[in-house]
């Protein structure tokens, strides 16, 4: 079971070295790496001296090798369940794959066995999913292992990113663990395939295959492209600065709009936690993308093209910013001016 201060701090392994069966000490880090600090065992050396201080210990060849044979057994052995014992796995990495990850991006030479010991809950299956079953299962004309990451599998499940991925049957892995923020950049591939985060602007649909009636009625029921066009000028000249860009989009469809960042800038999720911990000061202007074949959109499509300046246009563009930050869990940089808004709207509604 999971120990209450696993991701403490000054966490350690509970090892305790022995030297030919004589107890030396039980506060020896260099016995295993930080990642393995779950382990609780004894080792028992024949090639130590008895009289070693810690100062040798922690320049002795011999503990090196000792540490590594220790890591090099433990991953064996969950190979080992992993195969034999899938739900027994399962619940050990309920409670340690978080620590098990972090070995990731401290560990080259353990990273492709740990790759392989990687679970992920997915958008695909109810139970955890491994990276070799992804890669296997992956449709036609995909080339990259996508994935979101967020604090909560709740909140990520209904993320407006996903819905195009859903649509095409393209599995999604959850990632909510601290650490995937960081490995994720660190190992960059398994298999050859990239880690794409669905996120991201980078995250391209056109070529997977999917289900051709189904493409032929969403492209029927876009508004038209000349339309669309206008409406993204008028949104653009309205936000400014406040969005990166604004673009159609091919993820969306169920949503009005979504918020994604550019494929070379940094994930979404990794801001919001980086700005938390007071490392970043500003927030980054993103894309915003909409859904040609929301009626929504559709409309408003209409509506700039009848008239490109409407005032209803600048207050929809901000309005449907501050409805995109929502839903990632951003703050409002100017609620009063969103309630203004919103109130205006409804009130047009409901004298309409």
């Amino acid at each position: 079971m999971r120990p209450f201060d696993l991701f403490h701090p000054d966490r350690k392994h509970h090892l305790k070295l022995y030297v030919k069966r004589v107890f030396i000490t039980d506060d020896c880090e260099e016995l295993v790496p930080s990642w393995l600090r779950f382990i609780r065992g004894v080792v028992d050396s024949e090639d130590l001296p008895l009289n070693i201080s810690r100062e040798m210990l922690q320049s002795n060849p011999v503990l090196a090798k000792i540490k590594s044979g220790v890591t090099k057994r433990v991953l064996t052995e969950l190979t080992k369940k992993a195969e034999k014992d899938p739900e027994g796995f399962a619940t050990f990495w309920e409670n340690f794959g978080a620590v098990l990850k972090e070995g990731l991006y401290e560990s080259v030479t353990d990273r492709e066995k740990l790759l392989e010991l990687c679970r992920f809950s997915s958008s695909r299956t109810d139970g955890l999913v491994s990276l070799a079953d992804y890669v296997a299962n992956m449709k036609e004309g995909q080339d990259a292992v996508y994935y979101i990451t967020g604090e909560d599998i709740d909140a990520i499940k209904n993320s407006p990113q996903l819905e195009g991925f859903r649509a095409k049957g393209v599995e999604v892995l959850y990632m909510t663990d601290p650490v995937d923020d960081f490995w994720i950049s660190t190992v960059g591939l398994y298999n050859e395939k990239p880690f794409k985060s669905v996120t991201r602007g980078g995250a391209d649909l056109s070529a997977i295959k999917t289900d051709e009636t189904k493409d032929e009625a969403h492209e029927k029921d876009k508004a038209p492209d000349d339309a669309v066009s206008t409406l993204i000028a008028a949104f653009k000249t309205a936000l400014g600065e406040a969005v990166q860009d604004v673009r159609m989009s091919d993820r969306l469809t169920d949503s009005a709009v979504c918020l994604v960042a550019d494929e070379n800038a940094m994930d979404m999720h990794l801001e919001r936690m980086m700005r938390q911990h007071k490392q970043l000061d500003a927030v980054s202007a993103r894309i915003l993308e909409i859904n040609p074949a929301h009626g929504l959109i559709k409309d408003l499509a209409a509506r700039a093209q009848a008239d490109a300046t409407a005032p209803v246009l600048h207050d929809a563009a901000h309005l449907l910013l501050d409805q995109a930050r929502i839903l990632e869990g951003e703050p409002l940089p100017d609620p009063a001016g969103f309630a203004r808004r919103m109130s205006q709207v409804m009130a047009q509604g409901i004298s309409g």
